[in-house]
């Protein structure tokens, strides 16, 4: 089959698609004909590496993906050769207590597909049978593909971990990113207002689109200003931020009494200087996030599929072009989701 794998941390040379052969599903696994798979920022890192974090070389990246049921192992023969899937990205040892209640991200042995095992940007990837979700036969297969992982960490951190509510005003970063798309969509699913922040008009405006209500061109207006105008003073109830150091310190002199903001990720930067006078004085809260619990998952490809929650798609390359798509993950432009497309016979949604 054809697989794109990591053979050593770099640049785009480090992608390289290679022949190898079918896996065989073991106990309790199934085996998926990939159709679409989507990129994510986890693809990056794991290509170009983290220092102190060893990933198991060579390693095909790729934890977003979708397909069809090819062929079952031991113990997972209730499911139908054919059927249409896509994957939860994460799992756990489905032994201890974490796991046990349905909150798999906080496993000491948890795991995710392309990170952690082989990944979906090969035309076959067997996954444990726990993570697979039934596609509809409306839904299309690259849409299904975009939605897992970001949709799934968004929800973890909007829903679970801050308890979003109706009226809350709420501040989504970086209005282009996966997770941030998600976020906004969720956000307004439970009746908060959203005012987003981005480095173009272009984005701004979709991300209008997307549903928020307010929106902010960092690069042209001072995004804490505008954010106290726009809240009359009061500050945000809730900050969405994976941007770090540019704008985390900020967001704390921004929010609300009883206010919080979370986390799942800084890609400006993970050193900050942080004034903790707010912190005791407003009874402020800073949450880190990480995924989501198998049961969190369902609920979120519930919305999905029911059309309550709506997966952007930016854009759509064919295996072969994965150092492309990369390329591409890299630019600023980007809004949404940039996807694979593993099988040509699979249409792409319009």
């Amino acid at each position: 089959m054809k697989a794109v794998r990591i053979h050593e941390h770099g640049d785009l040379e480090a992608l390289r698609l290679e022949e190898i052969p079918i896996p065989e599903p073991g106990p309790g696994e199934v085996r998926v004909k990939v159709a679409w798979s989507a990129l994510n920022h986890l693809d990056t890192w794991v290509r170009r590496g983290i220092q102190g974090h060893e990933f198991p070389l060579p390693l095909i990246p790729g934890c977003d993906f979708s397909g069809t049921i090819d062929s079952m192992g031991p113990g997972a023969e209730s499911f139908e050769q054919g059927t249409r899937v896509c994957v939860a990205p994460g799992f756990g040892c489905g032994l201890c207590l974490a796991c046990s209640s349905g909150r798999q991200n906080h496993c000491r042995s948890y795991g995710i597909y392309g990170e952690t095992v082989d990944g979906g940007n090969a035309e076959f990837a067997v996954v444990k049978k726990e993570n697979l979700m039934p596609v509809p036969e409306a839904f299309p297969l690259d849409l299904a593909a975009a939605f897992p992982l970001t949709h799934l960490t968004a929800w973890h951190m909007v829903v679970d971990r801050c308890g979003v509510k109706p009226g809350d005003r709420v501040l989504v970063h970086a209005a282009g990113a996966g997770v941030s798309v998600a976020a906004v969509q969720i956000a307004r699913l439970w009746g908060a207002e959203v005012m987003v922040t981005a480095g173009t008009d272009a984005k701004v405006a979709r991300g209008l689109e997307n549903g928020a209500s307010f929106g902010v061109n960092y690069q042209e207006s001072d995004w804490v200003k505008e954010g106290k105008a726009w809240t009359q003073g009061r500050g945000f109830d809730l900050i969405v931020d994976h941007v770090g150091a540019d704008t985390l310190p900020k967001g704390v002199w921004s929010l609300a009494k009883g206010g919080r903001i979370v986390t799942c990720g800084v890609t400006s930067g993970a050193e900050m200087k942080i004034h903790f006078a707010p912190i005791f004085f407003k009874s402020l809260s800073i949450l880190g996030s990480t995924m989501g619990g198998h049961g969190e998952q369902l609920e979120v490809a519930e919305h999905v599929f029911a059309g309550r929650l709506n997966p952007v798609v930016d854009s759509r390359f064919p295996l072969e072009q994965v150092a492309d798509a990369h390329r591409k993950m890299g630019e600023r432009e980007v809004f949404g989701k940039i996807l694979l497309q593993v099988d040509p016979g699979d249409p792409a949604s319009e």
